[in-house]
């Protein structure tokens, strides 16, 4: 049956972000999803100045701001005081960036993964410190320009590719795990809703495109974030409770394709984009074998 896109909107109109902002949709589609039971924290990032300046805001569901690195000890506490109260019903939603969580947050999102708690952690992934003003962060991909690495990331291949922070929640055996994108809004409910049906910590990185640190036109925002996986850059797949299900069901570009829609990539020479498919290919067989190996 196919899924369908809830029209409650949880997300009022007025917020501060770019034209073209992927985090925007992204948190749109989280909380059409999870509804108006749904507590979300948010730490130092784009969505702590996009609901707008105090008193106002654009969710019409509770929020928490925490510091930079505090993201999962928030949803910790959260979950807590509201399981004290008989509220289990509620949703606790972490909802940060890749700076917030493939760096600065790291520690945090994994004390709480441990910890066991029934939360949501959602990394919305713009590949950069965007909103201080695009810095390099662990999730940037390899070659990818930033105003801190404006020659691309460090140009060795070997040391400088995207952190996959799902890949770790992964290897920590979180129980359920999950990537996905705006252009699949879908996708993204389909996700949410089979995570809801498992009591303990939720991670899912959705890949979140960037106009203004990603160099590209604002209206591209959907055209680049379905190339993303469609050139393998960014795979979409979901851990369940110890199975791994890779979505293969997409039609195949080259890498050139997405990366030549970006000015972050323009300066990679044929070398580079040929190490960068490379990689791509490595690992995509990894996530294949995966999927053999957690079946």
């Amino acid at each position: 049956m196919p899924i369908s896109i809830p029209k409650q909107e949880l997300m009022e109109p007025g917020h501060t972000a770019c034209h073209g902002c992927g985090a925007t949709l992204a948190m749109r589609y989280v909380l059409k999803a999870l509804g108006t039971k749904t507590v979300v924290s948010v730490p130092a990032s784009c969505w702590a100045v996009i609901p707008g300046a105090m008193p106002y805001r654009t969710l019409d569901v509770p929020m928490v701001y925490t510091p930079f690195a505090a993201t999962g000890a928030s949803i910790s506490g959260l979950r807590e005081a509201l399981d004290i109260q008989g509220k289990e019903d509620y949703n606790v939603v972490g909802f940060a960036g890749d700076g917030g969580t493939a760096d600065i947050g790291l520690q945090g999102l994994s004390g709480a993964m441990e910890r066991g708690h029934n939360v949501f952690y959602i990394m919305y992934d713009n590949e950069g410190y965007m909103n201080t003003g695009v810095q390099r962060s662990g999730s940037t991909p390899y070659g990818a320009k930033t105003t801190t690495t404006p020659v691309g990331k460090e140009r060795d291949f070997k040391r400088e590719n995207k952190k996959v922070v799902a890949d770790m929640m992964i290897a920590q055996n979180v129980p359920y795990v999950a990537t996905a994108t705006v252009a699949y809004p879908e996708d993204i409910i389909k996700k949410i809703e089979r995570a809801r049906e498992i009591n303990g910590p939720k991670f899912i990185q959705i890949l979140a495109p960037c106009p203004t640190g990603w160099y590209y036109p604002p209206e591209k925002t959907i055209e680049i974030s379905r190339l993303a996986v469609q050139s393998r850059m960014f795979p979409l797949y979901e851990f369940v409770e110890g199975k791994f299900y890779l979505n293969k069901s997409f039609k195949q570009v080259d890498v050139t394709d997405y990366i030549k829609a970006q000015d972050r990539f323009r300066h990679l020479n044929d070398e580079e984009i040929e190490q960068l498919r490379r990689y791509i290919e490595e690992r995509w067989n990894m996530l294949l074998e995966w999927e053999k190996l957690y079946r």
